[in-house]
């Protein structure tokens, strides 16, 4: 008895210390876009008319271990029972060796852009016109474009072709072999900004041209920058929303932006939570995590959960009771959903099915 009991107690601490390369998911909190959070509104709109609302359109969000937890085997196991988390091998949340401070970057630098592309998109269904311009997003550190170009320039054309989407600056250089050079026409981004202050186009454009390099690994010509969009609004709308990260929250922000822009109530009062990636297009895209926000939705007392498409057969499986899974594929989608909630017609909503 004595041996079993020292070899019970081994085994023991050997599950307390021995760390396993695993991560837990758990249901994270939900904030209501049309609401406060930290006394704060989370949707801010001025300059333009704005209409009461009321009920509730949650955004879902899901709370992960860091990159640097080690999880042991004893908290592998209870997650691995508990019916409020998931885990997971550590690579799944934090790929290639990414560090927490790396994986923080990233989903706040998406969450700013699925801001910019839920703002766009709300606007575009309302049939409020949105100006776009490509821009310099990001100038990497060593590359031919450093000292050259830099973030916020406006791109207007590549060896005197115009450009209309990011991607064709990318088709422009790699037309190029690697030493040859490129010219770009551009706005500086000083100019950009106070043109765009003072309600006016940009005065100049200057002509920079920057020798190719090649690209690491590969055999096309690069200068070592990364183009985006760049939006300018009719008027202000601010999303104020902290410790949030990722773009998953697009689809809900463009909801609550039609909501205060429009007379009533979107969803008449009525608990509706979801999730969904969105484009510049309005179309909803696939997020992880989907069981974990189904839970946190449902404790926080949704009646009806917008459920991207691609994201419909994993959340089939194990729907929470009391929560009616709601199939979207655009914005669009999720207006006309909401209308039928609103009537009470819900019979005909467009329904989350295994397949």
């Amino acid at each position: 008895m004595l041996a079993s009991t020292l070899i019970l107690i081994a085994l023991l601490c050997a599950g307390v210390l021995i760390p396993v390369g695993y991560s837990e998911m758990s249901p994270g909190p939900t904030v209501n876009t049309l609401g406060d959070a930290r006394g704060e509104p989370v949707l801010r709109i001025s300059g333009r008319k704005t209409y009461p609302t009321k009920g509730n359109l949650n955004m879902t969000t899901v709370r992960v271990t860091g990159a640097d937890y080690e999880m042991n085997i004893v908290e592998a196991v209870y997650g691995w029972l508990a019916h409020d988390s998931v885990v997971v091998p550590h690579d799944t949340l934090y790929p290639d060796g990414k560090t927490e401070e790396e994986s923080t970057q990233e989903n706040a630098e998406e969450f700013s852009q699925s801001q910019e592309s839920a703002k766009v998109a709300a606007l575009e269904e309302l049939d409020i016109p949105v100006s776009s311009r490509i821009v310099v997003s990001t100038v990497i550190k060593g590359s031919p474009a450093q000292g050259k170009l830099h973030a916020g320039d406006v791109i207007k054309a590549v060896d005197g072709a115009p450009v209309k989407e990011p991607q064709d600056v990318a088709a422009h250089v790699t037309r190029h072999k690697p030493g040859e050079d490129v010219a770009f026409t551009i706005v500086p981004a000083k100019e950009a900004a106070a043109a765009e202050k003072a309600g006016r186009q940009p005065r100049s454009t200057r002509k920079i041209v920057i020798t190719t390099e090649k690209a690491p690994k590969e055999n096309r010509a690069i200068v070592g920058i990364r183009a985006g969009t760049d939006h300018t609004f009719p008027f202000e709308i601010d999303i104020e929303l902290a410790d949030v990260g990722g773009p998953s929250a697009g689809l809900m922000f463009s909801l609550g932006i039609i909501d205060k822009l429009t007379p009533g109530s979107l969803a008449g009062g009525t608990f509706v939570a979801g999730t969904g990636t969105i484009d510049d297009e309005g179309t909803v895209g696939p997020i992880g995590g989907i069981s974990m926000k189904l839970v946190g939705a449902r404790d926080a007392g949704a009646r009806y959960f917008l459920t991207p498409d691609d994201n419909c057969a994993a959340a089939t499986s194990d729907i929470p009771s009391g929560l009616t899974l709601v199939r979207v594929k655009t914005l669009d989608d999720a207006r006309k959903s909401l209308d039928r909630i609103r009537a009470g017609d819900t019979a005909g909503l467009p329904s989350c099915s295994a397949g």
